[in-house]
């Protein structure tokens, strides 16, 4: 059997294990995942850019840090990781053209590379992170490896897809609405989505938005590993995460003690899921039960409220508005409406005809929503289950660009996607697990929200769930 085959499913942490152990050369693993991809990804299309050379390079070099992932190849997703030096494309079909590179590398990015991570390439995002689904004009669809013709999720599905089928053990990935936990859900991963003010997302972005960063991954251990190698502030942060009291990998195999737990298994305002949606909470919440958790249908009363979609609405359209401006900024000029794809520009033309106090107006009302959803947890809650998505994974082309309806991608994706965007309204950590399965095999994931800076909790929590009901021998079928 060849190393490829041998480390396939590995995760990371075994694999640096391999790498300290001097059983492997950082080398000889970057030529494994790289003989994987080039197998694998003409059939599921998850990378952007390759920069094979490079990660050679940096392999090859004695200076290669000695971090706690020494050694482990790693793709950075293609949307806000600037990387010094390399392309970034977000997504956009100009930025693909041009490939202008980077002037230097976020914070998180020189962190990644001090834990001893090989960047080999990006993976693909849909335009901009827009939509829960990675089909962008630029690059084409990503292919879920458990069901070719369906989404792996978005906007980290080419994440989600390239760690899914093997080809790395690990990923970077974002989340600004479930971008982490939706293609973990699709795709059967680990998906964290930590806590605002975490994870600095200097230099380029603002804690103070939706978005956060970290990884999907195939094990909880591997996820609190790259949660211990790259949290904490970055220079001029104002939102600061309460820092652990221990190593987040301390938290693994952890007792979690005997917790309150509330289970929602319905859309919180019109009801409508999928059944396997359902049924995956359900089981969830069986499961931990069976674990001598308590366990009861509780939610906190603000999802209920219609208007936290609208509000949640106004501040991803700025945020569309605010990403085209960063793609000029990296071109050089300015763009136009033929270089953009439709759901995104009519939604930076909405934010464009917002006034400062309708902006003012949408953070208070985003304020006031965080406050009420976190006193549920405030008054003795410990976790939330929920299904990850309120349906399976849909269709390839469901959420396609529509010209003379250029909405109606992320009018649809509203059904989709009920259970995330709330927690990047409230910056709470929420952690999405493989929990589930549809009858044709096709992964469906069950979310764990915490209370804020909790990440501790979750992953004890996720853990015990892991050792209870293993994940890791499951193997899509393009394998």
């Amino acid at each position: 059997m060849s190393l490829a085959d041998e480390t396939q499913w590995m995760d990371a942490t075994a694999q640096a294990a391999l790498v300290a152990e001097g059983e492997v050369t950082p080398g000889e693993l970057l030529e494994a995942a790289l003989e994987r991809i080039e197998r694998l990804d003409p059939q599921i299309h998850a990378l952007t850019f390759r920069w094979p050379d490079e990660a050679r390079a940096t392999a090859a070099d004695p200076a290669l840090p000695g971090g706690p992932f020494r050694g482990v190849p790693f793709l950075l997703k293609d949307l806000h990781a600037h990387m010094v030096g390399r392309p970034l494309s977000n997504g956009n079909a100009a930025l693909r053209a041009e490939a202008p590179t980077s002037p230097r590398s976020t914070t998180l990015v020189e962190r990644f590379e001090a834990a001893g991570l090989v960047i080999a390439g990006r993976t693909n995002s849909p335009e901009l992170g827009s939509l829960p689904t990675t089909e962008p004009v630029a690059w084409g669809p990503t292919r879920n490896p458990w069901a070719p013709d369906r989404t792996p999720g978005g906007s980290s599905g080419g994440a989600g897809a390239a760690v899914a089928s093997g080809m790395v053990p690990v990923a970077h990935a974002s989340d600004g609405g479930g971008s982490i936990r939706i293609p973990a859900s699709c795709c059967g991963l680990v998906g964290l989505k930590p806590s605002q003010g975490r994870i600095t997302v200097g230099p380029y972005r603002d804690e103070t938005a939706l978005g956060v960063e970290l990884c999907v991954s195939r094990t909880v251990r591997d996820t609190a590993a790259v949660l211990d190698a790259t949290h904490g502030p970055g220079v001029g942060d104002t939102v600061i995460a309460p820092p652990p009291s221990r190593p987040y990998g301390d938290e693994v195999g952890a007792d979690p003690g005997r917790l309150r737990i509330g289970l929602l298994d319905h859309h919180p305002q019109d009801g409508t899921i999928d059944d396997a949606c359902a049924e995956a909470a359900r089981a969830a919440g069986a499961l931990l039960e069976s674990l001598a958790h308590h366990v009861e249908p509780a939610f906190p009363e603000a999802l209920s409220d219609p208007s936290v979609s609208s509000q949640f609405l106004a501040l991803w359209a700025t945020g569309m508005a605010t990403g085209i401006a960063a793609c000029e900024s990296l071109l050089g000029r300015a763009m136009t409406e033929d270089e953009v794809e439709p759901v995104n520009w009519v939604q930076a033309e909405f934010a464009n005809g917002l006034s400062a106090t309708d902006l003012a107006a949408a953070l208070s009302a985003s304020a006031a929503f965080r406050r009420r959803a976190q006193q549920w947890w405030a008054d003795g809650w410990d976790l939330l289950v929920t299904p990850t998505l309120g349906e399976v994974p849909l269709p390839l082309g469901t959420m396609a660009n529509d010209p003379a309806n250029p909405i109606a991608p992320l009018a649809r994706a509203g059904a989709f996607v009920p259970f995330t965007p709330a927690w990047n309204m409230t910056g709470q950590p929420a952690i999405s697990l493989p929990l589930h399965r549809t009858a044709e095999g096709v992964p469906v994931g069950v979310q764990l929200v915490a209370a804020y800076g909790r990440e501790d909790l979750l992953l004890r929590v996720a853990a015990q769930l892991e050792e209870a009901q293993p994940w890791a021998h499951l193997h899509p079928p393009i394998s």
